[in-house]
């Protein structure tokens, strides 16, 4: 297997010359073409050694040139939502020395981040964010009576969001200066889906006004200069949209909309963004992008190249490749076996049917397939709606975004007893995403909710088990797994069914008994075989349920056990080792419990074994306590 390796730096001639924006106000217009190309090269041959976000940040590189033109960051605010798509945005802002270093341990974070630069206002790695931290600095600026500008820039995916819509319905009350970039590639993740997009189709496609407006820009350029000129040109581009595009919803929210606007046009962009900067009303550019430019493979099919592995540039292949399935893909194949027994099986997304293996799903069965956008909170409320109507909804999010449903799980779902089933993707650490997208919270989050039932298997087989019993628990339920893929456990032709709360003892051992949870049991195993290796004898239990919890076998091991160890890929603090402590602290046990997990503070990005090291999250440091617990 190939590791992947960090690229050299990257030399072009234009893009060398440039330490931070100060440095790009000296190029000529006339140069921008050619710096743009320069960029994609180097994020290109960056992403294919590091892996990355790939196609949206092609998409956004002379959008992210021309801002920095024609604003002054860090004095400007310029927020970016999710920030998947800023790799130009670090480059251009005194970070293209260390680029080379991005989503490594210790090098640039995947994502914007207040910690790694004063250019970055605000961090994110989750969508719909953008809006209202922009309206909080520019209220911020209005009270300190600033003349600086705050602007966001919106994915058209973000904009579904329902954050995004109770932002813009506080916007005109708010504030009388905030530009709003709206990026439109026509994608989040996956294909943009909704009403929204419907929307935005529609005014990027009408061919009328777009002749009409490529005439009168021509001219307005030449009036930025004279402000009542300017004012009549505004006048007139108002009257002339609402005859050709009937209403423009942006405006309704108090935003003055200008666009469609060609995001790979020089010319067009600084225009705008030159038009946008003189403007005394808050403003939306409306711009035009495509995800993957520059790159033929990332055009053809930008869904795929949103989120990449190491690969090779002259063909697209990966560089690690894997012939194991993922536990995304043993996922989908479970959902489409359980719908095609079981008419009342449906599936929902937010915006990642690939990702979490739901394409084919999307493909055999269309219509109990149901991809709502970036809307999580909705999606969980319309679960529920669709189980209490009698539907078997299995909902699948990321861990990382599940943290926005905590209150509809909790009022929706579990209050009411529906059996909505919550599958949790990439759960536990990620890796090069980092903070963002951890998936170390969901345990937390939910483990004291009443009703609900959380299980984590220890491979795939387990994983196809647990989602054919789910229905016949009748209950909310949550079943969590790992980025990536299993050991390569065969999958069972007929899964069992499995009842809340069973352990599986996999070695009986004896006064040291080590529970783990899903991912972690082959490091239980090997801590195990060393402390055998030492003449103590130590039990591994595969613990299957974080909620309920296998409280015979516990009750045994309280009676037996000297040491008892629990090992999580999830925070420590409310995690699955909490709830065995709650529960030997309540039935007295006389021994010592150790528990193993994450520690209590955000973890950065950087590789799993790297991490694990780090804090001491290690199968020999597991034995190294239990011998020192047992002397």
């Amino acid at each position: 297997m190939q590791k992947a390796t960090t690229p050299p730096a990257y030399e072009g001639e234009l893009l060398a010359q440039i330490n931070s924006p100060a440095d790009l106000k000296k190029l000529a217009d006339a140069d921008l073409p050619r710096l743009a190309e320069e960029i994609r090269a180097l994020i290109i041959r960056t992403v294919s050694a590091n892996g990355g976000h790939l196609a949206a940040n092609l998409g956004t590189v002379e959008l992210t040139i021309a801002l920095l033109k024609i604003f002054d960051p860090p004095r400007d605010k310029l927020l970016w939502d999710v920030s998947h798509q800023a790799y130009t945005y670090k480059i251009l802002t005194g970070r293209r020395d260390r680029f080379r270093t991005l989503r490594q341990t210790d090098g640039l974070s995947g994502f914007l981040s207040r910690a790694e630069s004063p250019y970055d206002a605000f961090g994110a790695g989750h969508a719909g964010t953008a809006l209202s931290a922009a309206l909080g600095m520019a209220v911020a600026r209005d009270r300190r009576q600033s003349d600086a500008h705050v602007l966001a820039v919106v994915g058209d995916g973000a904009l579904g969001c329902g954050a995004s819509f109770e932002a813009l319905n506080n916007l005109a009350f708010t504030t009388r200066r905030l530009i709003v970039v709206l990026n439109d590639n026509e994608m989040s993740i996956s294909a943009n889906v909704g009403s929204i997009a419907r929307y935005l189709g529609t005014l990027l496609a009408n061919p009328r006004y777009n002749r009409w407006k490529s005439s009168m820009e021509k001219l307005a350029r030449n009036w930025l200069g004279f402000g009542w000129l300017r004012r009549v040109y505004l006048r007139m581009e108002e009257a002339v949209k609402s005859l050709f595009l009937h209403s423009v919803l942006f405006e309704e929210f108090g935003l003055r909309y200008i666009g469609p606007i060609d995001g790979h046009d020089f010319r067009g962009l600084l225009h705008a963004l030159e038009l946008a900067r003189r403007s005394d009303e808050p403003i939306l550019l409306h711009v035009a992008t495509q995800k993957g430019r520059g790159y033929p493979f990332a055009e053809q099919a930008p869904e795929i190249w949103h989120g990449t592995g190491a690969f090779e540039c002259a063909t697209g292949r990966p560089l690690l490749q894997n012939s194991r399935l993922k536990y995304s893909d043993v996922f989908g194949c479970a959902l489409e076996q359980l719908a095609a027994r079981d008419s009342r099986v449906v599936a929902i997304t937010a915006a990642m049917a690939v990702g979490t293996g739901l394409k084919n799903f999307a493909r055999r069965f269309p219509e109990r397939f149901f991809d709502v956008g970036i809307s999580e909170e909705h999606a969980v409320i319309f679960a529920a709606g669709l189980a209490a109507e009698g539907h078997v909804p299995f909902l699948t999010l990321y861990s990382t975004f599940s943290q926005r449903v905590v209150d509809y799980i909790i009022h929706d779902v579990c209050l009411q007893n529906l059996p909505v089933i919550m599958c949790l993707d990439r759960a536990g650490i990620v890796g090069d995403d980092g903070p963002t997208h951890h998936g170390v919270f969901d345990i937390p989050l939910f483990r004291a909710v009443p009703n609900l039932v959380i299980a984590q298997p220890r491979d795939e087989a387990e994983l196809l088990t647990l989602l054919h019993s789910a229905p016949q628990w009748g209950r909310p339920a949550i079943i969590r797994y790992p980025r990536g893929c299993g050991p390569g456990a065969a999958l069972p032709e007929h899964p069992p069914c499995l009842v809340p709360g069973q352990a599986e003892v996999l070695s009986p051992g004896g006064p040291v008994q080590i529970w783990a949870l899903g991912d972690m049991t082959p490091m239980a195993r090997e801590a195990a075989a060393q402390m055998a290796a030492g003449g103590v004898a130590a039990g591994v239990v595969n613990a299957r349920f974080i909620r309920p919890l296998a409280v015979e076998l516990l009750a045994q091991h309280c009676r037996d056990a000297r040491v008892i160890v629990t090992l999580e890929n999830s925070l420590l603090a409310g995690g699955f080792g909490s709830a065995v402590g709650e529960w030997l602290a309540d039935h007295a046990f006389a021994g010592r419990l150790l528990r193993f997990g994450w520690p209590d503070r955000f973890l950065p990005h950087g590789a799993a074994d790297v991490l694990h090291a780090r804090h001491d999250f290690t199968a020999a440091a597991v034995a190294e306590a239990v011998r020192a617990a047992l002397r």
